[in-house]
């Protein structure tokens, strides 16, 4: 009798250790199942996110690099030529607007060259705008040819008061062209900004100029 209570105990101790041993199992496989799904979700979300989070915070295009490369030598032939005024123009105006100009459009290229420096774009060399190099920009909206450069660069007084201004609206009509293609074409949001505040500035300046050369 005891010999048989005692096979009974070792039996039922041996199939709740096996039901136990199957129990375990089963959680365990589980449980790395549901770990290694679950660190997959979080890994693909987590890439999905790396992923993203860049293109949101300095989202850009083509045209955003476009206008940058392109407005950087037009500021510059504008600070250029805004250089001449205090020597050789006679109006008093003129020689504000042209310090102005500068005052407004030399950050301006410092923020574009940043701009293409972060985005690993080519910034514009400054021999962009020697002369020798005027004839691949003269295609550019607005931009002086250096035959144009050197005559503002030889007169002097009401004769050159009069050619800035006239070739300045040129210039700034240009530069609000290209500022109007990046409001409707670029993703970056300085950068549509600045164009912005492009368009709304040298406007202004270029019905100044208008109304200084008797046109309104």
């Amino acid at each position: 009798m005891n010999r048989t209570r005692s096979l009974v105990r070792r039996t039922a101790v041996v199939a709740a250790s096996g039901a136990a041993a199957l129990v375990l199992a089963a959680c365990g496989g589980s449980g790395d199942d549901t770990g290694s799904a679950g660190h997959g979700g979080h890994q693909a979300t987590d890439s999905a996110s790396a992923a993203s989070a860049p293109a949101s915070q300095g989202r850009h295009n083509t045209a955003d690099a476009t206008f940058a490369k392109g407005m950087i030598p037009h500021h510059r032939q504008a600070v250029e030529m805004a250089d001449l005024a205090p020597d050789r123009a006679q109006s008093a105006e003129v020689k504000k607007l042209a310090a102005d100009i500068k005052k407004a459009q030399a950050p301006e290229i410092e923020k574009l060259s940043g701009w293409l420096a972060s985005w690993g774009e080519a910034v514009p060399a400054e021999g962009a705008m020697d002369h020798s190099m005027h004839g691949g920009m003269e295609g550019m909206e607005g931009m002086m040819s250096a035959e144009e450069m050197t005559a503002l660069g030889n007169a002097s007084g009401k004769a050159f008061d009069t050619a800035f201004m006239e070739m300045m609206i040129k210039h700034h009509e240009g530069a609000v062209e290209m500022a109007k293609t990046e409001q409707a074409d670029g993703a970056h949001t300085p950068a549509r900004k600045m164009a912005a505040d492009i368009i709304a500035s040298q406007s202004a300046e270029i019905e100044q100029m208008k109304k200084l050369l008797g046109e309104n």
